[in-house]
């Protein structure tokens, strides 16, 4: 979770503000997957935070999704032309995909739990990039 947060932090998330009156604001919640080996041992816990995005109303809070996604068609074309121009092809993991888009809406989210600041536990995170979860 700390590698999380610091990720958001570094990557200019979100600022903590006090919630404007008539505004609302949507919960978050984190999520842990276990990592395992070849042969199946634990190697390591990781923890995304996640926006609870269905609270969002279409219309309203936004008008439109979009999730970049690859196909097998895709995948199979671009290492078709690899083969063909005799090109090199490397692969990389990108561990913060979603807060590379910057957010033209207003959303606010509450704290992370287990992460509220102690002096501003009734502020909440008004987010200026995308995480995972939003519509």
């Amino acid at each position: 979770m700390e590698e999380d947060i610091e990720s958001m932090s570094d990557n200019d998330v979100w600022d903590l503000v006090e919630l404007p009156e008539g505004m609302k604001f949507i919960g978050c919640k984190w999520i842990i997957k276990t990592k395992k080996n070849s042969k199946g041992n634990i190697e390591r816990y990781k923890a995304r935070l996640v926006v609870k995005g269905l609270t969002q109303k279409e219309g309203i809070d936004y008008k439109e999704t979009f999730s970049p996604v690859s196909s097998k068609d895709s995948f199979k074309t671009i290492i078709t032309w690899v083969a063909y121009f005799d090109l090199e092809l490397h692969q990389m993991d990108v561990k913060t995909v979603f807060l590379n888009g910057d957010i033209d809406k207003t959303i606010y989210i509450v704290q992370p739990e287990n992460f509220v600041s102690g002096n501003q536990k009734y502020m909440v995170c008004k987010l200026k990039k995308s995480i995972c979860g939003l519509k």
